[in-house]
């Protein structure tokens, strides 16, 4: 029953999270959390920010964090936005810069968020076919289009571009927005921040989720130029001039000035995916290389939704979408040693099983 839906909604498929299971613990490597805790003075700064001043609002420019944020990147602090989480910044991006009639550009496979957003919005889009080896046909998104979105590293391949054809796709669309979504970049690939001063459509939006660990926090951000975070915070604040609370605000400003916490963090799952990938490859997967904190992989003898269910009933979780091109894959998200250490064993046994 949708009686009273606005017309706007009735149709629209909105985006499906990966699985929170509450009735039974699982070992889950489905939704690309940081298998590590935050930093310990993320914790200091939240308890210590909740206090008596949760009464009073906070502050709504983020004022501190923004600094925290523009002196991490060597930026100004008018070249960051702030939002609960990149989710929420990408959804302001699609309102800030893209047009309806003019469609936005972003590739067939890739976060499934985006053509949700442009259906909420109205907002025209195209997708552009990824390569057979799921590469991007860097030429098929310059120029024709209203704006660009592409993650970079992609998801759910986790395969990155480098930061001259970033520059090139900045440059082949002189009269449109191009929105790098960096969720992954930390744990390998090149962030496109170095080419911001020269590029002024270019946009770059970040989370702290993965790399910071502070999924359940909801933090994440945009970097651009001054007059392109002007245009964020219109959206913004046309709706919501309070987007972060106070805990959220001391928290994710710990994350970003504790610097070598956060280095030692993403460079332990590095490591732990390089060694995965080479276990799952001698286990005759074929891996893509992935510079984010998950694996895309494919086994030609055992259909990927049977070695889904597979692990599930011994207690992991994967990601797997019934999807053109896919549906043979399995995003796998990085986790402990020991964590990957099973996985890698249990698929041993399903294969042999098999």
């Amino acid at each position: 029953m949708k009686e009273f839906w606005s017309q706007r909604i009735r149709d629209m498929v909105p985006y499906v999270p990966g699985e929170q299971p509450r009735e039974r613990k699982f070992i889950k490597l489905n939704t690309n959390e940081n298998p590590y805790p935050p930093s310990p003075r993320v914790l200091e700064a939240i308890l210590e920010a909740a206090g008596e001043s949760l009464r009073l609002y906070p502050d709504p420019e983020s004022t501190a964090l923004r600094a925290a944020i523009a002196a991490r990147h060597g930026l100004d602090s008018d070249q960051v936005f702030v939002g609960n989480g990149s989710d929420e910044v990408l959804a302001l991006c699609f309102q800030a810069f893209f047009t309806p009639g003019r469609a936005v550009v972003f590739p067939d496979i890739t976060y499934s968020f985006y053509p949700v957003y442009c259906a909420l919005y109205g907002q025209d889009y195209r997708e552009i076919p990824l390569r057979e080896d799921f590469t991007v046909p860097l030429e098929d998104f310059l120029g024709n289009n209203g704006g660009v979105v592409l993650p970079n590293p992609n998801a759910p391949t986790g395969m990155a571009i480098s930061l001259a054809d970033v520059e090139r796709l900045a440059a082949g669309n002189p009269e449109a927005v191009v929105v790098v979504d960096e969720a992954y970049v930390d744990f390998g690939a090149q962030s496109a921040v170095p080419l911001l001063d020269r590029c002024p459509n270019l946009v770059v939006t970040r989370t702290l989720s993965k790399s910071g660990s502070l999924a359940g926090l909801r933090v994440g951000y945009a970097l651009g130029s001054a007059n392109l975070i002007a245009a964020l915070n219109c959206v913004k604040n046309s709706f919501n001039s309070y987007p972060l609370d106070r805990l959220a605000q001391a928290g994710a400003q710990a994350a970003i000035e504790d610097e070598a916490y956060f280095r030692a963090t993403v460079d332990k799952v590095a490591a732990t995916r390089e060694w995965t990938t080479t276990r799952l490859r001698e286990l005759g997967f074929r891996v893509y290389d992935s510079k984010a904190n998950f694996l895309f992989a494919s086994h030609d003898a055992v259909p990927a939704e049977k070695l889904l269910l597979g692990l599930r009933e011994r207690g992991i979780l994967v990601r797997w979408w019934n999807k053109p091109r896919i549906s043979n894959c399995l995003r796998i998200s990085i986790g402990t040693d020991e964590e990957m250490e099973k996985l890698c064993r249990t698929l041993e046994e399903l294969l042999g099983g098999a």
